[in-house]
């Protein structure tokens, strides 16, 4: 049987269980005092309860619970009640990730913008157009040698993301040759 943590974790993985066990001695379950968390973001509000563990208090959230959780960073608050009585325990930031197998862009935002650019490159490419104007309404396109800059930066950032995951992994870094001259 896996240790139960005692303080929040800073991660969840949507689909697994969330479980720890908070001690707050001014606020013992013993006496009637619920713990529960609130987690907030710009697009979901979450809320779940402890349960009594002697004087201590259990959160325990099932699998099926946080697999429907959407993945994202929440800020969250601990709030201690009995009866009217309502105080406020900890808070913290907390990041939700998405279940393993799940249906999600897992590329890092300059591998998205890298994409990005060179397919506006290879759809430029059969154009002359460089701006146009309809009805008063202009458009006006990035010119062509600074999507050629920006391409080149997001290379060197990916390949740089790249590396650091090979090396991450024992298997070192692309592209270098190591040379040791002996006698």
């Amino acid at each position: 049987m896996p240790t139960i943590p005692t303080s929040e974790p800073t991660l969840i993985d949507a689909g697994n269980t969330a479980k720890w066990l908070k001690s707050l001695p001014e606020y013992p379950a013993s006496a009637g005092w619920v713990l529960s968390y609130e987690l907030v973001n710009a697009a979901q509000r979450i809320a779940f309860s402890s349960t009594p563990s002697t004087d201590d208090h259990l959160v325990n959230v099932s699998a099926a619970t946080t697999g429907s959780w959407v993945p994202g960073s929440y800020d969250w608050r601990a709030l201690a009640t009995l009866g009217a009585e309502i105080y406020t325990v900890g808070k913290g930031r907390i990041e939700i990730a998405p279940a393993f197998g799940a249906a999600v862009d897992a590329r890092s935002q300059a591998r998205r913008t890298l994409q990005a650019i060179e397919a506006t490159l290879e759809g430029r490419a059969s154009s002359a157009t460089a701006e146009y104007q309809i009805a008063g309404r202009a458009l006006k396109y990035i010119p062509i040698p600074e999507l050629l800059m920006l391409r080149d930066r997001f290379r060197r950032d990916v390949k740089a993301q790249d590396d650091a995951a090979a090396v991450a992994a024992g298997l070192g870094a692309r592209g270098r040759i190591f040379v040791r001259f002996g006698s």
